[in-house]
């Protein structure tokens, strides 16, 4: 499903600069063609700011759709329009390369990433995820690590873009369920029951670029 004419687009641009790349910005579809989206100039939620954009930056972007459904896609600035008001000529994704994400249901992608973690009963070890999204994710322990589902943890996650900044994930979270394999280690399944909002979109904007870079 496309945006249309109208439509607000909620825009991140993966910036080398980490501060940059966490901004959210929202901008106005004004027209469309085969090839390309014409939206309004960004302007930064909350502040009112305008992001200056150039040819060759690298948008990641979400609409709303019925029933809360976030549409998601990565698109670059190609092009300027001068008209009335200035235009920004992003390219227009490919159909199935938007994905549909429903409000309180997140994505979920294949990573090998560090984590830190530390359970309430004071237990701490450094371990390798599974898989990760914005709503939990999963990890790899040694079969002497005691830890129950119910457990509390308290963890930070590493998560590398493909800009090459890196950024430190902290949540809390409750070991839901544990998976003990063949040769004793377990994989230990955690959901999120506290993350910073800011926080959760560095997960989600990560799961879209390792997406991206499945579907290339």
């Amino acid at each position: 499903m496309y945006p249309k004419i109208g439509d607000l687009l909620f825009i991140s641009v993966d910036s080398g600069d980490e501060k940059e790349a966490v901004v959210q910005y929202k901008s106005r579809i004004g027209d469309m063609d085969e090839d390309s989206i014409l939206i309004e100039v960004p302007m930064q939620e909350g502040t009112g700011r305008l992001k200056r954009l150039f040819i060759g930056d690298e948008l990641s972007i979400f609409f709303m759709s019925e029933g809360g459904i976030k549409n998601y896609f990565n698109s670059y600035v190609f092009g300027f329009k001068e008209d009335m008001i200035r235009m920004v000529r992003i390219r227009r994704p490919e159909p199935d390369s938007i994905s549909k994400i429903q409000r309180r249901s997140f994505l979920r992608v294949h990573a090998e990433l560090e984590v830190a973690v530390k359970t309430d009963k004071m237990l701490r070890f450094v371990a390798r995820t599974d898989d990760v999204g914005g709503g939990g994710l999963s990890f790899y322990c040694d079969a002497n690590h005691r830890v129950s589902e119910g457990d509390g943890v308290s963890c930070w996650v590493l998560v590398p873009y493909k800009n090459g900044s890196i950024e430190h994930v902290p949540f809390n979270g409750e070991i839901v369920r544990i998976k003990v394999l063949e040769n004793g280690r377990k994989i230990v399944m955690v959901k999120f029951t506290a993350i910073a909002d800011m926080e959760r979109q560095k997960l989600i904007r990560y799961c879209f670029e390792r997406q991206f870079d499945f579907r290339r």
